[in-house]
């Protein structure tokens, strides 16, 4: 007895019809569809398409980030990794092929940044106030608005607060394009044992304000400082004024906006905030005025391969002391950016140097630059290294 064959079913068709499906998975995936597709939406219709998938990725974003947090051994160093800031830059300036360029992108990434570390924690940041100070702007730009930024009176408060513990972070100003050092902040380093952890440099631009014309005013106020940075356009243009100092840029724009005849020396947040117009922008006499502002806390960056290290020395007050520091950089081949000296307090004579140079504490030739320097030092404070910042607007 024959075994029945079993019945075979015809494949061609099939066959055929997955190839036919193929052909059209392809066609939906082709550029020369999509565009075609494209052609069929309005302008408007692709623009919200777009804002969908912006909103899509940067929550995507804000996700991964706290994840990497969450998996990270210290998650608070993680929440303030300069690292991921300066490969985020770098990525910008690299990828991008307009029309944005990368001051326009980074504007945009920075809230990004700071609405993830939020989420994990809100730093407490004490600052140089008031309000719409240069202090108070440099401070948005590194820890973002959402940061509990605690605005105080003096430099010395700033460091008060972090040294009790009352904050993570301060920010004061340590050095600017056009006058040089602020003694204050320097002062502090050589009384508290804090650290500079970073820093942020900012384009410094003053503007006039005023809620009279030019011709109108008899007053001038502004801080020291700012006064200083324009008073080559302030003696060409208004030389009948009065230049009137007071504590900041802020108290200065509130009198402008107060006092009938006044004027203020001030940033253009600060017009937007009090509600005065600017009479004339970008009165600085440096056109690349810069201010440095310091990050202090209580701990050394990692290094990034671009730094900067700071130190406190004291040396033997005799001929040819410093003149032998100074050759130990040179020998080591380490850049030295930045000296200043201050008198000692008596009774002790002599000076302390405040020394900045390139490089960071676990560089091999810091290391032995340092080691030199503490066999002929009296004293010898390591006060941090940070990353260098590149200047912003």
């Amino acid at each position: 007895m024959m075994a029945k064959k079993k019945a075979t079913r015809p494949v061609k068709k099939k066959v055929a019809k997955k190839a036919s499906s193929k052909k059209t998975a392809a066609a939906k995936k082709s550029p020369v569809a999509k565009q075609a597709s494209a052609k069929k939406t309005t302008p408007d219709q692709r623009l919200t398409a777009i804002d969908k998938e912006l909103v899509d990725l940067l929550n995507r974003r804000v996700e991964v980030f706290l994840e990497k947090v969450a998996q990270a051994e210290s998650p608070r160093k993680a929440v303030f990794d300069v690292q991921d800031d300066i490969k985020l830059w770098s990525l910008l300036e690299s990828s991008s092929k307009g029309p944005m360029d990368a001051e326009e992108l980074k504007a945009i990434f920075r809230p990004l940044l700071n609405a993830g570390r939020q989420r994990v924690r809100n730093d407490r940041v004490a600052y140089l106030g008031p309000a719409y100070s240069f202090t108070h702007l440099a401070a948005i730009n590194r820890f973002g608005e959402s940061a509990d930024l605690v605005p105080v009176s003096t430099i010395a408060t700033v460091f008060e607060e972090v040294n009790r513990g009352h904050v993570d972070f301060g920010l004061v100003p340590i050095e600017n394009s056009t006058d040089g050092r602020i003694v204050d902040t320097l002062d502090m380093f050589t009384r508290l044992p804090l650290r500079i952890c970073g820093e942020v440099q900012l384009h410094v631009h003053h503007n006039l304000l005023a809620r009279c014309d030019r011709s109108e005013i008899t007053e001038i106020y502004s801080k020291p400082q700012a006064l200083s940075q324009c008073r080559d356009w302030l003696a060409k243009n208004l030389s009948h004024a009065r230049l009137i100092e007071v504590t900041s840029t802020s108290t200065a724009a509130q009198l402008a906006r107060d006092k009938p005849g006044a004027a203020a020396v001030a940033s253009q947040q600060a017009a937007s905030q009090y509600g005065i117009q600017i009479v004339a922008d970008c009165i600085e006499d440096n056109r690349n005025n810069i201010t440095r502002f310091a990050i202090i806390g209580d701990a050394i960056a990692d290094a990034t391969g671009h730094d900067r290290t700071a130190i406190l020395l004291q040396i033997p007050h005799q001929p040819g002391s410093l003149s032998d520091a100074l050759q130990i950089f040179k020998r080591c081949k380490v850049n030295l950016t930045w000296i200043e000296s201050f008198p000692l307090r008596s009774p002790e004579v002599g000076y302390l140097f405040f020394l900045d140079f390139e490089g960071h504490v676990s560089d091999a030739k810091i290391k032995k630059t340092l080691k030199e320097l503490e066999k002929m030092a009296d004293r010898l404070e390591i006060l941090g290294s940070y990353p260098r910042s590149e200047p912003l607007n």
